[in-house]
């Protein structure tokens, strides 16, 4: 068996949705590509565990703890909700920093 790729199964599920969704299908035929479409959730989820536990290993302080905060799109976009970091840079606070 191939090595499975996280991008391949989960193309392979969403076409296997679609394939559902459009109906037409016998009892077996939907059985099958529901099992399928189980054991590839199955497996999205396990990379997905992985990931998150390798960037919480890169995320880790020197004291071992990780801080964990909610992911949000604004701070890409150089929006940050904490004004007070912003405006005093150089306040000697590292709280919160990967490294």
């Amino acid at each position: 068996m191939s090595e499975k790729s996280f991008e391949k199964s989960l193309a392979e599920l969403e076409k296997i949705v679609e394939k559902m969704e459009e109906g037409g299908l016998s009892l077996s035929e939907s059985l099958s590509l529901f099992e399928n479409g189980v054991k590839l959730a199955r497996f999205l989820r396990e990379e997905l565990d992985k990931a998150e536990k390798k960037i919480a290993i890169l995320l880790k302080d020197e004291q071992g703890g990780v801080t964990e905060e909610p992911f949000s799109l604004s701070d890409e976009d150089g929006e940050k909700g904490d004004s007070e970091s912003e405006e005093n840079p150089s306040s000697g606070s590292d709280e919160g920093l990967p490294f």
